[in-house]
């Protein structure tokens, strides 16, 4: 044998040893990636071939954007559409906490686990009515009584403890823009919350159907009471909407101002306080006393409400509506109803009640 044969036996073996060594390194790399994720097995090349439900729980990143929601069961599908509209339009890593009441508890869980909500992050508190006692008429009458739940955004620290900051959303309401850029609204130094001035755009000069004027402190309380006139307060300026609240919680905190609006809420009891002009805007008139020029403004695109009132379609233009990050139905005739302004806009968010409880009124409806 010559040393060229020899040599090309010896290159031959040493490329076949390189190429065993090459092997067996490849098996142990892959036995340690099987330990570290055992579900990595599959092999997904494309995100289009994952389901919509596994693309959103891989998308959601960062700090959690807390939001807290009231769900009543005769406008449940409002919440399921404000829930639906917040999560699609977002990949922010938004938590919902939803207070309700036990009679509504079944259905809102099975309309969530058996749609496309099921990956939403989500938990349920129970609202406990004793909390208005001795603050709100028991007369079932009244809106006070009826409807206790508006009251739960006087009470945020006590549902989303040990976070710095939450937003509060009315259901009546369709989000278009990422919270996330709602959720990093600046607040000034010392201001709890931030509001949506009622002078601030085309929302300005809402008159809601037989209250008059109420897009000032005078739509909402009696300056003829002696307690209202201390206050010092002047009754021409501009009111805000609660439908929508970015809130410090550490500031509520510090400042007691869940205990500042019970305060109100008790002598407005005792005393009849509210204007005879209110409507149906009963959580309202503490918030203008307690946060009176001491909050931080909402970006009037965040907020575009009154869609609920007489008149809405002429008001706005198809094309604003488009272009608003957050649409609000406030006022008398919702968009689950037979007469709403836009209805067809929140219709693009609905998602069918799996339990059939729920059903849009509509004019086509048989």
């Amino acid at each position: 044998m010559t040393l060229r044969r020899v040599n090309g036996v010896i290159l031959v073996l040493l490329a076949v040893a390189l190429l065993i060594i090459v092997h067996r390194n490849l098996l142990n790399l892959r036995d340690f990636l099987d330990k570290e994720n055992p579900d990595a097995g599959q092999i997904l090349p494309f995100e289009a071939e994952l389901s919509p439900g596994v693309r959103q729980k891989m998308e959601r990143k960062g700090d959690e954007i807390p939001v807290l929601i009231t769900a009543t069961e005769d406008r449940l599908g409002a919440v399921i559409v404000a829930m639906n509209s917040v999560s699609h339009n977002s990949k922010a890593n938004v938590v919902f906490t939803i207070v309700t009441l036990n009679d509504t508890v079944d259905h809102l869980k099975a309309w969530i686990s058996k749609t496309k909500l099921k990956n939403v992050k989500y938990r349920i508190v129970i609202f406990q009515p004793e909390l208005l006692n001795g603050k709100i008429s028991k007369d079932p009458k009244t809106l006070e009584a009826a409807k206790p739940l508006t009251f739960a955004r006087f009470y945020l620290p006590l549902y989303i403890p040990d976070v710095e900051k939450a937003i509060y959303l009315d259901d009546d309401i369709v989000v278009q823009g990422d919270i996330q850029e709602l959720y990093e609204t600046y607040l000034k130094p010392g201001h709890a919350a931030a509001f949506s001035d009622d002078c601030d755009s085309a929302s300005v000069k809402g008159i809601v159907r037989g209250a008059g004027n109420q897009n000032n402190y005078l739509g909402f309380l009696d300056f003829k009471k002696e307690v209202i006139k201390k206050l010092g307060m002047r009754a021409n300026t501009c009111s805000f909407n609660p439908g929508v609240i970015i809130a410090n919680l550490t500031e509520w905190k510090n400042q007691n101002i869940t205990q500042q609006l019970e305060h109100w809420m008790e002598r407005n009891y005792q005393e009849d306080l509210y204007s005879n002009t209110l409507a149906e805007s009963i959580t309202t008139p503490p918030l203008l006393i307690v946060f009176y020029k001491h909050h931080s403004p909402i970006d009037p695109m965040w907020h575009v409400r009154h869609l609920g009132i007489t008149g809405a379609g002429n008001r706005y233009s198809p094309q604003y509506v488009r272009a608003a990050k957050l649409l609000h139905w406030n006022g008398h005739y919702k968009p689950w109803g037979r007469t709403s302004s836009f209805s067809d806009v929140w219709d693009q968010w609905f998602i069918p009640d799996p339990t059939g409880k729920f059903h849009p009124v509509r004019r086509h409806t048989d």
